[in-house]
């Protein structure tokens, strides 16, 4: 495959810039370092770390604001959980984000990923137009990579997945993905939605400056009472979720074993020798 050039900047600087509309869903996970699985009730201990990110949402975030700083428009984050899930919002804001919305209602909660994307769909459709909607590929506490693809097909847009970089946005976007046999160039209409993968780039840091705005910044709150105009209540939450989660399997994880040879080092390191050669390391 031929070399791929990282940004392409327009011809003509003098040239009128587009705006873009650009929707980055993100997710409050759990610190997947610090969290502890409850295997008696078969659930994730949400409680026991604290929430960050979802990591892969803040290379969609970088993306997106590519775009908008190559070619101007505004970057829109959208999340749906509790309101701990404002901390998320504020670092989006602070990395760079222009506006942020916090989906949060008691008729949001247990939503599968089915129910997680309608409540979605219908918050972006509210915001009333977009051209460009960039998610995470997966999360890391649900792992399933069902959201963004559910997302479009609510939305009734094509879309993307395994994208690591936007090549070019004109008429037709150009993105670069990543396939399991290789990389490609995928061009696609506007709107659009696009699932960034873990081999995106790398997100921006916030600064300093930019922390202490974030913090002054305002956040919107949606709930069911804000969408009632564009929205099926039956599809919010549990009740629209057709599929539930029965329970959670943690792996069993073995301690290592040590031994210590005693005596003599040479009777020792042919021992070793041994026991590496019987175990087929040797």
């Amino acid at each position: 495959m031929g070399r791929c050039m990282r940004q392409v900047r327009p011809k003509n600087r003098e040239e009128k810039r587009t705006m873009y509309r650009i929707i980055v869903p993100v997710k409050q996970v759990p610190d997947m370092e610090r969290v502890r699985f409850d295997t008696v009730a078969g659930r994730v201990d949400r409680s026991s770390a604290p929430g960050v990110v979802n990591p892969v949402d803040l290379q969609a975030l970088e993306v997106a604001m590519r775009v908008r700083d190559q070619y101007g428009g505004e970057v829109t984050v959208i999340s749906m959980g509790p309101q701990q899930a404002i901390s998320s919002l504020r670092e989006c804001l602070a990395r760079g984000a222009d506006r942020a919305i916090l989906l949060a209602d008691r008729a949001f909660a247990g939503a599968d990923t089915c129910a997680t994307s309608y409540t979605l769909s219908v918050a972006i459709k509210k915001l009333g137009g977009y051209d460009l909607v960039v998610c995470g590929e997966k999360t890391v506490d649900g792992d399933t990579g069902q959201v963004g693809p559910e997302l479009a097909e609510w939305l009734g847009i094509p879309h993307v997945t395994y994208v690591r970089e936007i090549l070019t946005v004109d008429k037709q976007l150009k993105a670069l993905v990543d396939m399991s046999d290789g990389l490609y160039v995928a061009e696609a209409s506007l709107p659009l939605l696009l699932t960034v993968t873990r081999k995106g780039p790398r997100p921006r840091y916030a600064t300093p400056l930019q922390i202490y705005r974030a913090l002054a910044s305002r956040i919107e709150h949606w709930g069911t009472e804000e969408l009632k105009d564009v929205a099926d209540p039956e599809r919010f939450g549990l009740r629209g979720s057709p599929t539930r989660l029965t329970r959670v399997v943690v792996p069993p994880i073995e301690g290592r074993k040590g031994e210590r040879l005693e005596g003599n080092p040479d009777e020792a390191v042919t021992t070793l020798l041994q026991r590496l050669e019987s175990g087929g390391v040797l």
